[in-house]
């Protein structure tokens, strides 16, 4: 059952069928081949409990939020100001690059977003610099998928409603492995720039005078998080509604740059409505498919499967660790999220493991999967900001940094407290 269903959807993707009918037909299709009952007569009950979850209003929210800040020009003097800061390193700007993935990720919770900002402002520097293109748009795409792990993410914000898991104990378990990947990507540029000094292209003079006056305009986006993830854990907001504040702030901080006009607002709603209806469909079709596959008993099936192997606890995480990582290359990271969460988790904490950490674990397979190809997605967002050459470029760029998040993973496995010490001095 379990490889029948896998199977079907694979090739579903592989016809290039939209993710959210995927789901929604295989769904469908396994009711009318393994349960008597009419299961899709639940559907519109479901439809309305899932799509008017206070928690999923945070959504939209982000990715307001993240839409503003790149139309207001934000964005783009934020990478100014992190490049005179990081520029001297090997490498230059590609350094720029992941920090500034790394700090408008921690105010948009988006990755494709994330990676879409900061290559339009970045990419032109490629040639006027001569820096290795491959690995500079590798650092670009590996460098957004840090949208996923440092809060707030819209993603964690999914995991905690699929599988009961505190929202704001996984964001405080997000921080320390979020930043940290940020640090290994910047030390693997560093590794390869030395061996290969070529790639770092043409060697950034900044002053200091000019780092000083570049602090203004990393002000926002650090504003911005304090008040997002303040509220959160200051008992003000919940996350929903930390997203709101972020979005009022964000306001606030285009109208002070006189870049608050009713086009630049109508062109942020626009591009809003656009992601967050492609994000519900997915997810309300996956709330069904996993009702379905719960209703025919196959959580219960792969749970059986999975324990029935044998193995010891570290063993069959490492079997999944394996499974999600194949799963990854040939599924939408999004769509994975919804799928396979709800089935393993349970698993998971069954063995021992925590939900909180596994939580982390889980993004950081997602953020894997999002430069893995044929299905990376953050692989086209880089090439389609790019406008010429071929994808073969990005993947290649793309690859130390998959080897890099391999190694986030093995981190993760043997100091689980990576990603557990700060929610435990908190809760």
């Amino acid at each position: 059952m379990l490889t029948k269903t896998l199977l079907i959807l694979l090739g579903l993707i592989a016809l290039a069928v939209p993710v959210a009918a995927a789901l929604g037909w295989l769904g469908l299709t396994i009711q009318y081949m393994d349960s008597p009952m009419p299961l899709h007569r639940a559907l519109g009950d479901m439809v309305w409990q899932t799509g008017t979850d206070f928690l999923l209003v945070a959504i939209p929210m982000f990715i307001l939020l993240g839409e503003i800040l790149l139309r207001s020009g934000i964005a783009g003097r934020m990478y100014d100001g992190i490049m005179k800061w990081l520029g001297w390193l090997p490498g230059g700007l590609m350094h720029a690059n992941t920090g500034s993935c790394a700090l408008f990720a921690a105010t948009s919770g988006s990755s494709v977003a994330t990676a879409a900002t900061i290559g339009t402002v970045a990419i032109p520097q490629i040639e006027k610099r001569g820096y290795n293109e491959p690995l500079f748009l590798g650092t670009i795409a590996a460098g957004g998928t840090l949208g996923i792990l440092i809060p707030p993410s819209i993603n964690l914000i999914l995991y905690g409603l699929l599988t009961d898991t505190s929202v704001p104990e996984l964001y405080l378990a997000g921080f320390l492995p979020g930043f940290l990947l940020a640090a290994l990507f910047m030390l693997t540029v560093i590794v390869l720039c030395v061996i290969k000094p070529k790639w770092g292209g043409t060697r950034i003079e900044v002053t200091w005078r000019e780092r000083i006056a570049a602090l203004p305009s990393l002000l926002p986006p650090i504003g911005i998080f304090v008040v997002v993830v303040g509220s959160i854990y200051a008992g003000v907001a919940t996350p929903t509604e930390a997203a709101a504040l972020g979005v009022v702030a964000a306001l606030i901080l285009a109208a002070a740059n006189r870049t608050l006009t009713l086009a630049m607002l109508r062109g942020a709603v626009e591009g809003t409505m656009r992601t967050t209806s492609m994000i519900m469909l997915i997810i309300l079709a996956a709330v069904f498919l996993n009702f379905v596959l719960s209703i025919v008993g196959l959580t219960q099936a792969l749970a059986d499967f999975v324990t029935g192997l044998g193995l010891t606890p570290m063993q069959t995480m490492l079997l999944l660790i394996a499974v999600l990582v194949v799963i990854g290359c040939f599924m939408e990271t999004l769509s994975m999220l919804l799928t396979t969460a709800p089935l393993i988790t349970p698993i998971v904490v069954a063995l021992g493991f925590d939900p909180v950490w596994f939580g982390i674990l889980l993004m950081v397979i997602l953020e894997t999967a999002l430069i893995t190809p044929p299905i990376g997605i953050n692989l086209y967002v880089v090439q389609g900001v790019r406008e010429r050459g071929n994808l073969t470029d990005v993947m290649k760029g793309a690859f130390p940094f998959v080897v890099t998040m391999f190694g986030m993973i093995a981190l993760l496995l043997i100091f689980p407290e990576i990603a557990l010490w700060l929610p435990e001095i908190f809760y």
